[in-house]
């Protein structure tokens, strides 16, 4: 076995590899499920443990994939930032169904959540956009998200604009930049154990309960 071989199975071993998924107790919550092992994610030293792939399909149903990065969990749901022009925006708002995917190979852990759409409110999409950097605030103004560009200048030029226009004061919310929330009705979760073996634990939403079961690797 190599060394990063080995490295990996000293990193993931007592952290499901050797004991796997325990089975799910009846009123067993996912979304703490979900936060322990985006704990362990973080604490792997893995970079931007935050990274999920978004899923979204057209109203005819062609799919799409891209990364974006998660910002926020709660009982709720799962929270991301976009524009609200761009290709993904377009999909969720003429199909408000999306899937998500967290990959953590060094743990060999992946989360797959499937669920509708919503848009969080303004008042926080503000909140989180005057946390961001005044960098990445002004980025928001000047990028046309997903539409041609001609060149890369035209974009840096936009940005010089902006800087120049919001000089010395807050840079406000633009109208078409925010969040959604991705409110699951099925989470499955994906342990690798030796041999190919592999745990998978599912849970689906039943109302306001969560019903639980396993599925062949």
């Amino acid at each position: 076995m190599s060394f990063f071989k080995n490295l990996r199975s000293l990193l993931t071993a007592g952290r499901g590899i050797v004991v796997g998924l325990t089975d799910a107790e009846p009123g067993d919550d996912p979304i703490s499920l979900f936060e322990s092992w985006f704990e362990s994610a973080r604490k792997s030293g893995l970079f931007l443990p935050e990274a999920m792939t978004l899923s979204t399909a057209t109203s005819d149903g062609k799919p799409s994939s891209r990364m974006v990065l998660l910002k926020s969990v709660e009982k709720a749901g799962f929270t991301f930032y976009t524009n609200y022009d761009s290709r993904k925006a377009s999909d969720l708002d003429s199909n408000p169904h999306a899937a998500l995917l967290f990959h953590w190979p060094i743990l060999q852990r992946q989360v797959r959540i499937e669920g509708r759409i919503e848009r969080i409110s303004r008042e926080e999409s503000g909140e989180y956009f005057h946390s961001r950097s005044k960098g990445s605030q002004i980025g928001a103004w000047a990028s046309k998200q997903s539409s041609e560009l001609d060149q890369r200048k035209t974009l840096e030029n936009q940005v010089r604009e902006f800087e120049a226009k919001f000089a010395g004061e807050e840079i406000p919310l633009p109208d078409n930049w925010g969040g959604y929330r991705v409110i699951p009705e099925r989470i499955e979760f994906w342990q690798g154990r030796p041999f190919r073996l592999h745990d998978r634990l599912v849970f689906e939403r039943k109302a306001s309960e969560w019903s639980t079961h396993r599925l062949y690797p």
